[in-house]
């Protein structure tokens, strides 16, 4: 791994970090452009023009979609960035149709965004991700064997429900996430029932 590729590996693991603290921000933050960390909006552009081309009102439409409407960029930071891709020849633009310039990605495009989606996944997986530091949170009081263990069981959920997400996404089965959903629901159903529990509030 050369210099070049082991500052962008760098830059991604910031940017998951900078993710993973803004999705325990207050709802309203995630609508300042302030709030988004570097990379963030770059990587949903690339994400959503990998589905299809797009022009830049349809680009803001989807990832404002795509995060729950959480979050919707701006054209001041939407177009910059598509200028950008295009330079770097990450994408193109297409002949305006209806009124709309789309953009879609080049074969460059598609490579960059494999790279990205591969280093992204493999340091999520590694890290365990939301699962450590939302926790520490919580249970700083807890007896230190007692920590490490719910810390480990939440870190093996959610990296057994990201390799189901990339399975599900390259070979569809509606009966596995049918199941997979049901099992989620009965999971968070018993967590709430022993929450209640101890809190008197279970009948």
């Amino acid at each position: 791994m050369d210099k070049e590729e082991r500052e962008e590996n760098k830059e991604i693991k910031h940017e998951l970090h900078e993710e993973k603290h803004m999705m325990f921000q207050r709802r309203n933050w995630l609508r300042h452009n302030a709030m988004v960390p570097k990379g963030f909006l770059r990587y949903h552009v690339l994400e959503a023009l990998n589905q299809k081309a797009m022009s830049g009102s349809e680009l803001m439409e989807e990832i404002q979609k795509h995060t729950g409407g959480t979050w919707k960029p701006s054209p001041g930071s939407i177009y910059p960035l598509l200028a950008w891709l295009q330079d770097n020849t990450y994408v193109k633009e297409l002949p305006t149709e209806n009124g709309f310039k789309r953009y879609e990605l080049t074969q460059n495009g598609k490579d960059f965004f494999d790279e990205q989606t591969k280093i992204r996944e493999k340091f999520t997986q590694d890290s365990g991700f939301l699962a450590s530091p939302f926790f520490d949170r919580f249970i700083g009081n807890l007896p230190e064997e007692k920590t490490k263990q719910i810390r480990n069981s939440m870190r093996h959920l959610f990296v057994a429900s990201i390799k189901l997400a990339k399975t599900l996404k390259q070979n569809y089965s509606e009966k596995d996430l049918d199941d997979a959903i049901k099992v989620l629901d009965e999971a968070s159903t018993k967590l709430e029932e022993i929450r209640s529990k101890m809190t008197g509030e279970f009948k």
